[in-house]
């Protein structure tokens, strides 16, 4: 934690020591932090009404017939009491990360809903209190497990569910049922209760489906079932049942149940009646059905369009691959894993996001201990999890391959708690969303590696630290134009000149160095080809120089080389100059030529500034100019400045830094400055000289005799 004197910094410290669990929300614009606190002392009688106990994952069964859907031991009007022996189910405890997801969409909890202005819509638990005149504490049950709210096919929406609940009302007051229920099907053939009235229990997952209903189901007919030996009846604990088939467009939709504790309960003429009840909800469920399907794919195509703005947005491969988790969870799954294939050995875990901020590390060492990653050819369930924590504990788990361009480059692994299936929509949607995450990784990875490249070939063409020569300071300023460029059109060097011996190509006499060379040059143009001209003239000056030619034989030379370059070839300004110090340590003198650049400029003690050097052509234009070396005596105090014209013609408007000798005014203010100071007046002058970042590089070299 932070000290008792911060300021900040204790936000997200003091929610993870103090919150039983916590995790973060992202959206397209905005974060959100949220957290459960654990109330001390007993548990109280209703749960929290707050809005954030309302959050998705904080689920309490609802009961469509409006009555109490906690474990009570008094009965309730109009239906069997109900005691805590009893197979009944009451308020399972569910982790409070594993059911935010947006309704409308996969995955979406029964409850009502709020919608968010991104597209998508929000599921909220439904909070009960028990019954009226119960008088019962509430207690909370976690046998047998809730039924998972991951269905493609349950309605959700307000007017669905109230249109539902109607409707078993209307056939309990028709049948004189104790209990009703609508059971819908799944694309995979199970059946699951959409709602339910009276009932004492419900099936669990898997336990009913298509294929083992009766002739009578199948062929679209009712049915009675005087005992417990339909599997209907048998699955939710009725010992006589009336059923009727839901069927839209020939396909078997659903059944509408009437059931009953007594044997023999229920005869044909109530069949009957239940099918006609069926044909009147079997169109009304289906319109109702399609319409949350259209409104949902709505949201979720909202959601991918604005999931591929967020990936295209970033060229980062670390931040592609958090970004792709975080868009996953808490929308599609409650915790979510990318894998990047290795050249040798298992694939590598990149990034591990869960829900809940305070399970992510368990989940990753988890993980970790998997014998082996995941390297899925097809979507599909991975069960590597459930080798290392057991079947029970891992939950359901699916892993997408990452392709891109046609080569693997990872994996993408999901999960849900126990009992939380995934719908075949939040599949598909992953599937699509693996796809367009697929590019986004392999773009960023192309992009990180072509930056280390570009990076490692711009440091190479930068000079090594700048040498100390007695009696002389040097400060240089290098700041090239171009986001994420190192080196451009400009450059600088400061190197020694040792004497050879045997004369050139020999190697260094021994002893301390008497000479020394520097050179500031600018060549036309920014970027990749300006740079490919840097590093042939400030390799050529090293190497020239090496051979001893003189200032001006070094120019004639690197002239030449420039104009055999041909098309390649670019113009290019350059200040080149030898230092050799002076006797009695009195500054130094310097052979200095220019050719083409802009002049060099000095600074007396006293302020005043004033040119050297004579102009001279530019190299890469005329073949076989005669250069020639002006002798410049920089005495104690005298300070040389040279600079590109990336100084002189900074723009602020349509005035530049070098109108009316604006640079000698600045370097005369410079009057008593070290080397380094000079340097750093200079480089904040341009920098803040114009409202927009400069378009051209930036190099200046400052000597000062000391």
């Amino acid at each position: 934690m932070p000290g008792v004197t911060a300021a900040s910094g204790r936000g997200l410290p003091s929610i993870a020591r103090l919150a039983a669990s916590w995790g973060v929300d992202y959206d397209h614009e905005s974060k959100g932090i949220w957290f459960r606190l654990t109330r001390p002392g007993p548990e109280p009688e209703e749960p929290p009404t707050d809005d954030f106990a309302r959050r998705p994952g904080f689920p309490v069964r609802p009961d469509p017939a409006g009555t109490d859907a906690t474990t009570s031991a008094a009965p309730s009007a109009g239906r069997p009491g109900r005691t805590p022996a009893d197979p009944g189910w009451g308020a399972p405890e569910v982790d409070p990360a594993t059911a935010r997801r947006p309704a409308g969409g996969p995955g979406a909890p029964n409850g009502s809903r709020s919608h968010h202005t991104d597209g998508t819509a929000a599921a909220r638990a439904a909070v009960h209190k028990p019954a009226r005149g119960s008088g019962a504490p509430t207690v909370r049950r976690s046998e047998p497990p809730a039924l998972p709210a991951a269905s493609d096919r349950l309605l959700r929406t307000p007017a669905g569910v109230e249109s539902l609940e109607d409707a078993l009302s209307s056939v309990r007051d028709l049948l004189h049922a104790e209990g009703a229920a609508v059971l819908l099907t799944e694309r995979d053939g199970t059946l699951v209760v959409a709602a339910s009235a009276g009932l004492t229990t419900e099936p669990g997952p898997d336990e009913l489906s298509v294929v083992n209903l009766g002739p009578d189901a199948r062929a679209g007919a009712p049915w009675i079932a005087a005992d417990a030996s339909d599997p209907v009846a048998a699955a939710l604990r009725a010992r006589s049942m009336a059923a009727a088939p839901l069927e839209s467009q020939g396909r078997l939709t659903g059944l509408v149940v009437a059931v009953s504790a007594e044997p023999g309960r229920f005869d044909p003429a109530d069949a009957a009646r239940l099918g006609r009840i069926a044909e009147e909800m079997a169109l009304s469920l289906e319109k109702a059905r399609v319409g949350e399907l259209e409104r949902s794919w709505r949201g979720w195509l909202s959601f991918v369009a604005e999931a591929s703005d967020l990936l295209a947005g970033t060229l980062d491969q670390e931040r592609t691959m958090a970004l792709v988790a975080q868009l996953v969870v808490p929308r599609l799954a409650t915790w979510c894993a990318v894998y990047t294939d290795t050249d040798a050995g298992p694939p590598a875990l990149a990034y591990v996001w869960h829900a809940d901020e305070t399970r992510a590390d368990a989940l990753r060492a988890q993980l970790d201990r998997a014998a082996q990653g995941p390297r899925p050819d097809t979507p599909g369930p991975w069960y590597g999890l459930a080798e290392v924590t057991g079947p029970d504990v891992a939950g359901t788990v699916f892993a997408f391959p990452l392709v891109a361009r046609g080569r693997r480059i990872g994996a993408l692994v999901i999960g849900r708690p126990v009992g939380d299936r995934f719908p075949r929509s939040a599949i598909e949607l992953a599937e699509e969303l693996s796809r367009r995450a697929a590019l986004a990784v392999d773009n960023a990875r192309l992009y990180s590696a072509q930056t280390a490249m570009s990076s490692a070939l711009q440091r190479s063409l930068l000079p090594p630290d700048v040498p100390d020569i007695p009696g002389l300071e040097v400060a240089v300023v290098y700041e090239p134009a171009g986001e994420g460029s190192e080196v451009g059109g400009d450059f600088y060097d400061v190197f020694e000149c040792p004497e050879r011996e045997g004369g050139p190509g020999g190697p260094p006499v021994t002893g301390p160095v008497d000479r020394w060379r520097f050179a500031i040059g600018d060549v036309c143009g920014t970027g990749p080809q300006a740079a490919a001209v840097t590093g042939l003239a400030r390799h050529a000056l090293r190497i020239l120089a090496a051979e001893e030619l003189p200032v001006p034989g070094v120019l004639a030379r690197l002239n030449r080389l420039i104009l055999g370059e041909g098309e390649r070839g670019r113009l290019l300004t350059l200040l080149h100059g030898e230092i050799t110090p002076r006797p009695g340590r009195d500054g130094v003198t310097i052979a200095l030529t220019s050719a083409g650049h802009p002049p060099a400029l000095i600074l007396d003690p006293d302020g005043t500034v004033h040119e050297v050097g004579t102009a001279q052509p530019l190299l890469g234009v005329f073949d076989d100019v005669d250069f020639h070396a002006d002798t410049v005596e920089l005495r104690r105090g005298q300070v040389l400045l040279c600079v590109t014209d990336g100084v002189t013609e900074r723009r602020h408007g349509g005035r530049l830094l070098g109108d009316d000798a604006g640079l000698e005014r600045l370097l005369a203010g410079c009057a008593g400055l070290s080397a380094g100071a000079v340097a750093a007046r200079i480089q904040r002058v341009v920098r803040d000289f114009g409202p927009e970042p400069s378009n051209d590089d930036v190099a200046l070299i400052v000597l000062r005799a000391s």
